[in-house]
């Protein structure tokens, strides 16, 4: 067997998303694929704060976080990128002056800033942990934005002239996971894979990456083998070379099992 290069989506492909826990099978597949000599990688939209924990209690060594804009290699955050930062000054001062909430997120941990309430008046809380600092002195002109969270509702969308300019970019996304507001964030899984590979000297051509939804779809190129989950979006699976069976009915273990990669590789 050759050493391949697994990556792997966490939420709806290595977890179940109502329970947030990992897919008993999946854990073991991921086991069985390191016992045989292969690199296997996270490759995941969150921060890399928020997918420290994952990665910690599931034995990983290498991550792709933060949308692709997080490097971790043998446990070591290596790279972690803001997002363009005239993009978000723009989309802030022109949220702001159209009179919509708009907090920053100027590091890698759970605190938000805002110069007012206006956010949490307009959309409540964020449906996550966070800290939220209210400074009315805060200036996103003189901070480094990793993401940005608009209390813009989804039929207001199109106020915000800014967002045609991030929508033509190819790193970052405005990405709505909740009704109440928008999320500005780095969106390129496949950059990250592509920098993780070149860290670990491997090829695209060695390379299996699993996802479920439509934030893995930047990642499902044609230089990997792509495998959806059966429980995934139809998008995502008409991408795909190959569709497993569902995450819960132990898609990612079968899937392995079946093309050989629990066999030793060839030194």
């Amino acid at each position: 067997m050759k050493k391949h290069y697994f990556f792997f989506d966490i939420d709806g492909t290595l977890t179940v998303r109502e329970t947030g826990e990992i897919v008993p099978s999946a854990e073991k597949a991921l086991e069985k694929l390191r016992k045989a000599g292969h690199f296997v990688a996270i490759a995941t939209g969150r921060a890399h704060y928020k997918a420290r924990w994952f990665f910690d209690a599931h034995g990983f060594d290498n991550m792709v976080c933060n949308g692709g804009h997080g490097i971790v290699m043998d446990g070591k955050l290596v790279e972690n990128r803001p997002i363009n930062q005239k993009l978000a000054r723009s989309l802030y001062l022109e949220a702001k002056e159209k009179g919509f909430g708009v907090m920053c997120a100027t590091d890698d941990s759970v605190k938000v800033y805002a110069e007012d309430f206006r956010f949490y008046d307009q959309a409540g809380y964020r449906l996550e942990p966070t800290t939220y600092i209210i400074d009315e002195h805060f200036d996103p002109m003189a901070e480094t934005i990793y993401k940005m969270y608009v209390s813009v509702p989804p039929e207001r969308e199109g106020e915000l002239e800014t967002l045609s300019e991030i929508a033509r970019q190819n790193d970052i996304g405005a990405l709505r996971f909740e009704k109440n507001y928008l999320i500005i964030q780095p969106d390129n899984k496949k950059a990250g894979v592509m920098r993780l590979l070149s860290l670990a000297g491997g090829n695209p051509e060695d390379t299996v990456v699993f996802g479920d939804d439509t934030n893995d779809l930047v990642m499902f190129d044609e230089l990997f083998y792509k495998i959806a989950m059966g429980n995934g979006c139809d998008a995502l699976k008409a991408r795909a070379d190959e569709v497993a069976p569902a995450n819960v009915d132990d898609g990612i273990y079968r899937v392995c099992e079946a093309h050989g990669f629990f066999e030793p590789i060839d030194e």
